[in-house]
């Protein structure tokens, strides 16, 4: 099974400010939906809650949360306990399985991961959300050149394999 990571970043590695996205980047935001369309997504509890209600659950993709909480249910998503038992789940329906987020998710899942999807975000933010450490194990297999969004920021798309 191809486990696969997918977030943007900035410099710092900030993903996230007050569960949210901190930059406005349409290109990766399409990028993101080409990547894991007809794959199940795990993600986080707050992950799926920082998702627009008219998003929820990602259409085309098997929505699969990670959550403490036992009782927790929401239309369109199922749940898991951990990472390990979500990604267990998402197996039993495809070859690939991507995690989209949120940090603690990241950094649960990175031992399992063999494919990283990295937008890098010229964007200076302060957050309280982190993309783990890629480690020297892992080799860039693709780099886009850098590019000027719509929105005005320079990104590239990196991706990573070991």
């Amino acid at each position: 099974m191809t486990i696969g990571l997918i977030w943007a970043q900035n410099p710092q590695g900030v993903i996230g400010a007050r569960n949210t996205i901190p930059w406005r980047l349409p290109e990766d935001m399409a990028h993101f939906k080409a990547t894991t369309l007809g794959h199940p997504v795990v993600m986080g509890r707050k992950t799926w809650d920082s998702l627009p209600p008219r998003f929820r659950p990602l259409a085309g993709r098997r929505n699969i949360v990670v959550t403490r909480d036992r009782d927790w249910a929401a239309e369109g998503a199922d749940s898991a306990g951990s990472v390990t038992e979500a990604l267990e789940l998402a197996g039993r329906d495809s070859a690939t399985v991507w995690v989209i987020g949120g940090g603690e998710i990241y950094r649960a899942a990175m031992d399992h991961a063999t494919l990283l999807s990295v937008t890098d975000v010229q964007v200076e933010v302060q957050g309280e959300a982190f993309a783990p450490t890629i480690t020297p194990d892992w080799t860039v297999t693709q780099d886009s050149d850098w590019q000027t969004s719509t929105s005005g920021l320079r990104y590239r798309i990196r991706a990573y394999q070991r």
